[in-house]
């Protein structure tokens, strides 16, 4: 399930770089090379022995792979913690006078704490010489900026508090770097009775636990002038005793601290990303018979959930025995050879949309994890013992076979937003998720894929956008909550039980800074529940686009020609999607569509963005009309986009070409695939009244005409599955010749056009019979103008130097038909089916019939 790659490894890494470098290759103790911090510009801290006694503190640079020395103790000492300053000058250790389990003599203090000038090597200082261990942690200004003359170390202190010293350098001789009045170091107690402290190097937080009354965690963050405020309380509901001792969360490895097996406490860390969402994950102690039970406080949410999986064999766990991983918008819950748990953060309507895994599914590969590896940053893993750091990811294969696999449908489900949702714009595996979609193209019992795929797909578009809307639950990215008959349970997860309880709401501090950044869309969140509550379903409902399309056709379709404001209002919506989507060239095309078009979905697609953008503007009017105009506009064009990429892969899996739009041979085995998946595009696009790419009902026709039986064709038309368009309709009567066959099927078409349309087509098609039509629509129009202008004429009337024949009726038809001929233009002028002399033959053959001479 999750993919491990090794970013830095310490054998190959640096332990045979040290060989390569020293000739007295026993002189290097292998299993004495540790890890010691990873620090926020990518080094990593270690340290190894040589047989002399002698131990050394070097840097590894992971994105320049280059290694440093930073300083050599000529004895051998424990290290316990490790910081190393931005600029490369200061070095800060603290050191276990002897490990635990020599420790025999009580007189000097446990640990002692230095920070030393290396730049070059000059005078170290003792900052703290105390029998509880200390972690050091540098704080990094802003990536970037330029070198300061000021650093700033944290100390963290077992006896429950945290330091911070400020440290002043200076310039001797133009390259010595030392500590300015190292007697007087200036520092201050930033938090003190603490239980739990948590470093978060990338952003430059602390978080930690205060249980003066009742367990509440607050977060300081540091700025880029390393000034600091308390931005933030939440109170937690925590056991009591949460903490039996100090727990340190990203402040390094300490290779020297034995953990006692009975120290079981709370295993606790907090996620955070730029979104505005914060997760606080812990676990609770176990008992022997007692399920594994972890809660995940959406703090951006206002609530948490209490999972508990049953155990699945025997054995004594420990709640240090999870592990905690942040991977995007997703919490991993990992228990060793046990179960692996999913959550979306994102998505927590239904835990459906979380996955959850056990027995064989949630092996990792050669790189097994196991309780002792610790959680860092950005989703990367630390293994001690191993001297490994992994970058932790989900796997593409793999949740591309839970798909094809013949499981639940939830599993599935999940599996398909993972995919979508968290891996981004991969072209490959939007490839594979389409030729999944394809390959069991009918819907499942849960959830139906296409539009799964769809709705998902714009969503983690129009949050890539704006990661704003992370959180603001106003655009939908599941059908499922469209279903109104659900036949498959979605509320619970197999295997897992859940439980939800309502937070109490964090304070928010720092005004003086008016919390910028995260923390102001962390706060806005948190207001944004109770608009929720107010406002209980804010998501944007594609069903209400269906009675407006309804009335837009009645209003197109009026008698009334004069265009109304709205009607133009929504052609330039159309025009600017449709101007947005950048691969409609005819240079570029695969699928033979022309957004030219089908004049109904350019209707369709101008109402949606009409619709969409009144939406986003009532719910979300801090984005700003402009911000909100872009957003619409892009979500509509990457729907067209998205059907658009699933036709062209069918396309070229079935490598079908230009003459697919002829309608003279039968279709193959491909085109009968092709026509099978685009039918139920379109009865996806329907369910959620989306709309289609212009030319998309014209090519299905295509294709249904070469596939289906002309009877059943014309039945699908009839229950509108296939609808007729003018360019379907004009290929039809052009390219099919006027055979018995063909002739009955071209007039079955034309009955079943509307009026409008049937006129305008019915010049396409050289035949008797649509000639006869146009005459006679022709001179019956003619006859209505001519009586609604002058008042008509007698009959008895009669022009004795007329060149036509004394035939009363003829003579003064053919006359009417002169003057009027003079005064408008002909519609019919440059039409190769219709002539004057044939209009003349129609109407005498006509009034011949009226008279009762057409057997004359």
């Amino acid at each position: 399930m999750l993919s491990l790659r090794t970013i830095f490894d310490l054998q190959k890494d640096v332990f045979a770089h040290i060989l390569r470098k020293d000739d007295r290759t026993d002189s290097v103790k292998a299993a004495e090379a540790r890890i010691l911090n990873a620090e926020r510009d990518g080094g990593v801290l270690y340290s190894w022995k040589e047989a002399s006694g002698i131990t050394r503190i070097g840097k590894y640079d992971r994105n320049t792979k280059q290694h440093k020395l930073l300083y050599t103790f000529d004895e051998e000492v424990f290290i316990s913690s490790c910081s190393l300053n931005k600029e490369e000058n200061l070095l800060a250790v603290s050191l276990l006078q002897r490990s635990r389990r020599e420790q025999h003599l009580r007189q000097a203090p446990k640990c002692l704490t230095l920070v030393i000038e290396i730049q070059p090597i000059n005078n170290t200082k003792v900052l703290k010489a105390v029998d509880s261990g200390v972690r050091v942690q540098f704080l990094y200004p802003e990536a970037g900026k330029k070198s300061v003359t000021e650093s700033h170390l944290l100390l963290v202190v077992e006896d429950g508090y945290v330091e911070q010293y400020h440290i002043l350098l200076a310039k001797q001789e133009g390259y010595r770097v030392v500590i300015q009045n190292p007697d007087r170091l200036a520092k201050d107690r930033v938090a003190e009775e603490i239980s739990w402290v948590q470093w978060d190097g990338d952003t430059q937080r602390l978080f930690f636990v205060t249980s003066k009354e009742r367990p509440v965690m607050k977060c300081m963050q540091f700025y880029p002038d390393c000034h600091c405020d308390t931005v933030l309380e939440l109170p937690l509901e925590l056991p009591r005793d949460s903490f039996p001792s100090m727990r340190f969360v990203n402040l390094g490895c300490d290779n020297y601290n034995d953990v006692k097996l009975e120290d079981e406490g709370i295993n606790m860390v907090v996620f955070t990303n730029e979104t505005g969402s914060m997760c606080v994950c812990y676990s609770q102690p176990v008992c022997t018979n007692e399920d594994m039970k972890y809660t995940v406080a959406f703090v951006h949410r206002g609530y948490s959930r209490t999972y508990a999986v049953a155990k699945n064999s025997e054995g004594r766990f420990r709640s240090n025995d999870l592990l905690f991983i942040q991977l995007g918008h997703y919490v991993v819950v990992y228990l060793a050879k046990h179960f692996l748990h999913l959550i979306n953060s994102r998505q927590q309507d239904l835990p459906c949309f979380s996955l959850f895994l056990s027995g064989e599914d949630i092996r990792l590969g050669p790189s097994e994890l196991d309780s002792t590896v610790l959680s860092l940053a950005q989703a990367t893993l630390l293994d001690p013992q191993k001297g490994r750091i992994y970058e932790a990811d989900l796997s593409h294969s793999f949740l591309l076979d839970l798909l094809r696999r013949s499981g639940p449908d939830i599993q599935r489900l999940a599996a398909l937003h993972c995919l979508l949702g968290h891996v981004g714009p991969d072209p490959d595996v939007e490839r594979q998720v389409v030729e999944w979609i394809c390959e069991s193209v009918m819907p499942l019992a849960a959830f139906d894929q296409i539009q799964e795929f769809i709705l998902a797909s714009l969503y983690r578009t129009i949050h890539q956008q704006s990661p704003s809307l992370d959180s603001m639950e106003v655009l939908p990215y599941s059908s499922v909550f469209d279903k109104k008959d659900q036949p498959v349970d979605l509320s619970n997860i197999p295997g897992v039980r859940c439980g939800s309880e309502l937070l109490s709401p964090p304070g928010f501090r720092g005004k003086a800074r008016n919390l910028q950044g995260y923390w102001d869309e962390l706060r806005w969140n948190i207001e944004r529940i109770k608009y929720f509550e107010a406002v209980p379903n804010p998501r944007f409902r594609t069903s209400i686009i269906q009675t407006e399309y309804m009335s837009l056709l009645a209003e197109m379709n009026s008698e009334d020609k004069k265009p109304a404001n709205r009607l133009r209002h929504i052609e330039e919506n159309a025009k600017k999607v449709l101007a947005m989507v950048d691969t409609w060239h005819l240079d570029k095309k695969v699928v033979p569509l022309f957004h030219g078009e089908d004049q109904h979905q350019r209707e369709l697609i101008g109402l949606m963005v009409e619709k969409l953008r009144e939406h986003m503007n009532r719910h979300l009017p801090r984005l700003g009309k402009n911000k909100i105009e872009k957003l619409v506009l892009s979500y509509v064009a990457k729907l067209l986009e998205l059907v658009r990429h699933m036709l062209e892969n069918m396309w070229c899996k079935y490598k079908l070409g230009p003459q697919v739009l002829s309608v003279k041979q039968p279709g193959g085995a491909a085109e009968w695939a092709v026509f099978h998946v685009m039918t139920r595009i379109l009865e996806a696009t329907a369910g959620l009244s989306l709309p289609l790419p212009p030319g998309y009902h014209t090519l299905l026709a295509v294709l249904g005409m070469r596939c289906l039986p002309r009877h059943t064709f014309l039945q699908y038309v009839d229950h509108g599955l296939l609808q007729l368009t003018d360019p379907f309709v004009s290929r039809l009567l052009t390219d099919l010749d006027n055979s018995r066959a063909n002739e009955e099927l071209k007039f079955s078409i034309l009955k079943r056009l509307p009026e409008s349309m049937e006129q305008k087509i019915c010049q396409l098609w050289d035949h008797p019979i649509t000639s006869a039509c146009i005459s006679r629509t022709y001179v019956r129009g003619l006859l209505e103008k001519q009586d609604k202008t002058k008042g008509g004429s007698s009959l008895l009337e009669r022009d004795k130097s007329s060149r036509y024949p004394e035939f009363l009726p003829l003579t003064y038809l053919a006359k009417i038909l002169s003057d009027l001929e003079s005064q408008v233009l002909n519609p019919f002028e440059g039409q190769e089916n219709v002539d004057a002399k044939f209009v003349e033959e129609t109407a005498l053959k006509q009034t011949m019939i009226e008279l009762g001479f057409e057997d004359t």
